[in-house]
Parts: structure tokens; C-alpha cells; sequence
């Protein structure tokens, strides 16, 4: 998510040192033909594509963990003491997960969000409250937790005129002008103070096993559909074509 202009034309350097002549003579175009050359290939170099699907990946690779950990361990019937430990070794690999998953950002994608942060310090942190307590609880609140912080923030941005999403999530539309910027914040923050009632009604009325499934198969369809309900919109505030696709591959993730 980039600037929201073409970047300006180089202008000519001014030679230094004596001048003999007006003309550069062919050694001379060559000379600026090669200069040019380097700084157009420099400016490809620094505007290197990064990897949606690779930020996909990032992004639920450590709740997939956790799911399959949870199904591997989880006790056939009724069995509370299994179910518990459970979700204890479901969160520990959760923990693991996360953490590799932050590394492999910085490692792969050259850097790391500050919603990926803050997602990652609050798994440890209330991951390691539920292996502690032996309580499912704190896992399941964390999410709850991310939507309605973002959501407000995100929406107390916008009535500031303030597009917050373009800082948290550290990537460039092409194109996209700042009330393009500032629709996405206000849409997406609405849509995560949705995503944390959801949470806490499916919280309150599942078993953990068919909490942990909805969030594979409930929150992530959702969150992509959001974002290509999103599309129009930021064609119509300049988003480029080449874009569109960085767009789709690159939803806010909890």
C-alpha cells in the first residue's frame, strides 16, 4: 500500500567537474544510457512484489496447528480431564506455531505487521494463562479481544480522519486514495466489532472441539468474503488492477 501518486521523474544531475563540450558524443550516451539503466533497475529492486499467499499462511498456519493438535488429542466421549489436556497440548503448539510464524513473516516477507505483533504476544500471553489455569477460556477470549481492540480502533480513526489500517497492516494498494484508505478502516472496523460478538456468541453456546472448527470454517470464509464485497469500493478509489489481487490475498487476519 503505497503512495497514493506515480513516483516523480528523476531530473538530470548536473555534471561535475570542466565542460569541454556541449555534445556527449557516443561514450557519453553511453555512459548516461548505463547510469539510467542502473537507477531504473534499483528502483525495481526496492519495489520487490511480496508474497500474499505467503501472509495467508502466516496468518492461520498457527490456528491450523491448533486445530489438528486439538483433533489428534481430543477424547473420543465424555472425559473432561482428556478434553482439558487437550486443549492444554492444543495451545502449546498454538504457542510454537505462532512463534515461527512470526519469524517466518520476517524471514520470507521482510517484515512484520503490527497487527501480527500484537496477535502473536497475545496468544503466548493468554495461551500461557490457559495451559497455567488448565482453562479454555483465555484462548477462546483473545480473539474477542483483537476484533474489539482493532474495531474500535479502526473506527475512532476514521472520525479522526485517520486511515489506520494502511499503518497496521504495512502493505501498499496501489492507487488507493486516502478516502479509499479511510471507507476500508471505517468497513473493516465495523465488520471486526461483528467478528467479536460472533466470537463471544459461539463462545457461549458451542463446545470448545466446535468453537476451534468455526474458526477455521466459519471466520476465515467470512473474512474473505468481507474483502471481496470490498473490491468495487477500492476500484473506485483508484486501486490498480495489478493491486486487486494483493487486496484479496491480503485481509486484515486476527
Amino acid at each position: 500500500m503505497g503512495d497514493d501518486h506515480a513516483p516523480t521523474p528523476a531530473r538530470p544531475e548536473p555534471v561535475e567537474g570542466p565542460s569541454f563540450s556541449s555534445d556527449p558524443g557516443p561514450e557519453g550516451q553511453k555512459s548516461g544510457a548505463s547510469t539510467s539503466s542502473a537507477r531504473t533497475g534499483s528502483g525495481t529492486q526496492q519495489k520487490k512484489p511480496k508474497s500474499g499467499w505467503a501472509n495467508v499462511l502466516v496468518d492461520y498456519g498457527p490456528l491450523l496447528v491448533f486445530f489438528l493438535t486439538y483433533r489428534f488429542y481430543a477424547p473420543e466421549g465424555e472425559d473432561t480431564a482428556a478434553e482439558i489436556l487437550a486443549v492444554i497440548r492444543g495451545t502449546g503448539a498454538f504457542i510454537v506455531a505462532a512463534l515461527v510464524a512470526l519469524a517466518v513473516s520476517k524471514w520470507r516477507l521482510g517484515k512484520v505487521s503490527p497487527m501480527l505483533w500484537l496477535s502473536t504476544a497475545l496468544i503466548v500471553g493468554f495461551g500461557a494463562l490457559t495451559i497455567f489455569f488448565a482453562d479454555p477460556v483465555f484462548v477462546q477470549m483473545k480473539p474477542t479481544i483483537i476484533y474489539l481492540g482493532f474495531g474500535i480502533a479502526l473506527l475512532v480513526g476514521w472520525r479522526r480522519g485517520k486511515a489506520l489500517l494502511k499503518t497496521l497492516l504495512e502493505a501498499a494498494f496501489e492507487g488507493l486514495s486516502h478516502e479509499g484508505w479511510l471507507k476500508l478502516s471505517r468497513n473493516w472496523g465495523v465488520f471486526f466489532l461483528f467478528l467479536a460478538a460472533l466470537n463471544e456468541t459461539l463462545r457461549f453456546y458451542l463446545t470448545f472441539g466446535e468453537w476451534l472448527a468455526a474458526k477455521l470454517w466459519v471466520f476465515m470464509p467470512l473474512s474473505f468474503l468481507f474483502t471481496f464485497t470490498q473490491l468495487p469500493m477500492l476500484l473506485r478509489h483508484g486501486l490498480s488492477v495489478d493491486a486487486e489481487k494483493e487486496a484479496v490475498q491480503n485481509p486484515p487476519m486476527e
